[in-house]
């Protein structure tokens, strides 16, 4: 008996002195080490001399679905060369835990995959030990290793659409995984997470890609004395979609003001419910949004143009030109849509030297945008936490949790 439940707890160095079974509480599993002896911690003496037994009760996995407490003798003893007392070492515990190692990283990846509430209901915990369960684990957050951060992307998200509140999400591009979570997009909030870091790191980040956002421009060039501005390459196309959204809802305004009920018909028939044929890249279109394309771009000559150039942008920035030869295209591309996409081209001016900056590495943050549904989906289960902290460690452990950040 205690042979199988020894092999079923699979604890190295650890025998099983008794088992039974308690209505309410599950599976009482009394143990100890193996070991007749322990090392002192103070002059490396194998001490022997037991001084005396302690028992303590912690929480870990379940067997067969029945809930296992370990009762477990962490024994002390008298080393007889310099005469200390000292307890063994127990290494599937943390000091000062009502539960093992291992459930402790069970418990997270169930939160992981789910919510605080359901694993306490799962697990018969309390939510607030599952919340204490995920702080213990801070220090994977804490420990990465920014000496190795070279490249990062600084991008806000919004976890509810059309409120306008934003947090900013810091991505090291190298490993495409979030180093940090704040809790909004402002100068000062990143500008004292930055200092944070201090002159060492910023002194070694050489690429940083942004949005097309001023006051991120300005922080960065302020606190990274060797840093490249990248312009985000989605959101430079970004400023082309909207331009091109805005011009096909001005047609369809003007095509319910034509006299002429026949043509307004054939216009508005073409132009309704075109934006996303309009707007996606067209290798990327279905068979009826083909269809929607062909059929506005009939209809009006002015979104096709527009439709055509920004097909063309997309391009540029697809294909591996050389920076010289990126830059060149991109200004020709420029004096072509001067007149249909002034608002852009007026952008791009200002940002030239870092828009054209990605033709060096082709660096952009794009992966923000999957860390940003992912985020969405975690907030969206994520009753049980209880404030900005909380959240912010549950997202931040999604990419860290048991992975040792390089």
């Amino acid at each position: 008996m205690k042979f199988s439940v020894e092999k079923m707890l699979n604890l190295t160095g650890i025998k099983v002195l008794n088992c039974h079974e308690i209505e309410g509480m599950g599976l009482i599993i009394e143990i100890e080490k193996n070991a007749k002896s322990c090392t002192c911690p103070k002059c490396g003496y194998q001490a022997s001399s037991i001084h005396q037994n302690h028992w303590r009760i912690v929480q870990d996995l379940p067997i067969s679905d029945r809930q296992v407490q370990l009762k477990i003798n962490r024994r002390q003893f008298r080393c007889k060369k310099c005469q200390r007392i000292f307890s063994e070492e127990l290494d599937f515990i943390d000091k000062n835990r009502g539960y093992t190692k291992r459930l402790a990283e069970n418990i997270i990846k169930q939160v992981l995959d789910s919510n605080i509430r359901s694993v306490a209901l799962r697990n018969d915990l309390t939510e607030e030990e599952i919340e204490s369960i995920l702080n213990t684990q801070a220090i994977l957050i804490e420990s990465i290793n920014f000496a190795r951060v070279k490249r990062i992307g600084i991008d806000e998200i919004a976890l509810v659409k059309g409120q306008g509140n934003y947090l900013a999400i810091i991505v090291d591009l190298d490993t495409n995984k979030p180093i940090e979570i704040l809790r909004s997009r402002r100068s000062e909030e990143l500008r004292k997470l930055f200092e944070g870091w201090g002159s060492t790191v910023l002194e070694q980040i050489h690429e940083v890609s942004i949005d097309l956002w001023n006051p991120y421009r300005k922080l960065v060039e302020e606190l990274m004395p060797n840093v490249d501005v990248t312009a985000d390459r989605f959101h430079v196309m970004k400023q082309i979609t909207d331009e091109l959204d805005t011009a096909r809802k001005s047609e369809k305004r003007a095509a319910e003001k034509i006299p002429n009920k026949s043509e307004k018909e054939r216009k508005l028939t073409g132009i309704i419910k075109s934006k996303y044929s309009l707007l996606k890249n067209e290798k990327d279109l279905t068979d009826k949004q083909k269809e929607k394309l062909k059929s506005v771009l009939e209809v009006s000559p002015k979104l096709s143009k527009m439709h055509a150039l920004k097909e063309e942008f997309r391009e540029i920035f697809e294909t591996k030109y050389s920076w010289g030869e990126g830059v060149l295209k991109l200004l020709d591309w420029m004096h072509d849509a001067m007149s249909f996409f002034p608002k852009s081209i007026g952008t791009f001016q200002r940002w030239f030297g870092e828009i054209v900056g990605y033709f060096d590495n082709r660096t952009t943050s794009g992966v923000v945008e999957g860390i940003n549904n992912k985020l969405k989906l975690i907030k969206r289960l994520g009753y049980g936490f209880r404030n900005f902290e909380n959240f912010k460690l549950r997202s931040l452990l999604t990419w860290h949790f048991g992975i040792n950040y390089p």
